[in-house]
């Protein structure tokens, strides 16, 4: 099962930084944004998590939390978020289960390789848990304004 726009999001928990469990049923009330990036430490995905962070206020001033999401460990996660000082929490998805649900794993190739990798993506929930928007193959730059602007428009 995947989600579906504007459909009611299964609820899920997954283990994430700050030594807590991430609980989708726990964020009601809360628009969530999450956001799926490939791998931490990674030129883009440092950025799009520095863009995240830099407008942190105004994801909270438009009534929102942010998560990140990626296949890596708790401790790489941790080291990350660490290193760039990010005011909030990094979900880690080593089973695949939560990009499973979501359906952002894809054939992308790299160096002319095909691997298995994540599609950077958000998605927006409101405080009910109904999935607003979805936005795929994301390019970071002005990524972190449009998902604001996103959000304030709820």
């Amino acid at each position: 099962m995947t989600v579906t726009l504007n459909k009611a999001v299964p609820d899920f928990s997954a283990p994430m930084t700050g030594d807590t469990t991430f609980s989708l049923k726990a964020q009601r009330g809360k628009t969530v944004i999450l956001y799926f990036y490939p791998k931490d430490n990674t030129p883009g995905c440092t950025t799009e998590a520095m863009n995240f962070r830099d407008r942190h206020e105004d994801v909270e001033a438009a009534g929102a939390v942010v998560f990140g999401i990626s296949r890596d460990s708790l401790r790489s996660h941790e080291n990350f978020k660490a290193k760039l000082e990010l005011p909030f929490e990094l979900i880690s998805d080593g089973d695949e289960a939560v990009c499973t649900l979501f359906d952002v794993i894809k054939m992308k190739k790299l160096y002319g390789k095909e691997h298995r990798g994540i599609e950077r993506s958000t998605f927006i929930i409101d405080g009910k848990g109904i999935l607003r928007h979805e936005m795929r193959s994301i390019k970071v730059p002005n990524h972190v304004d449009e998902v604001i602007e996103l959000v304030r428009a709820l």
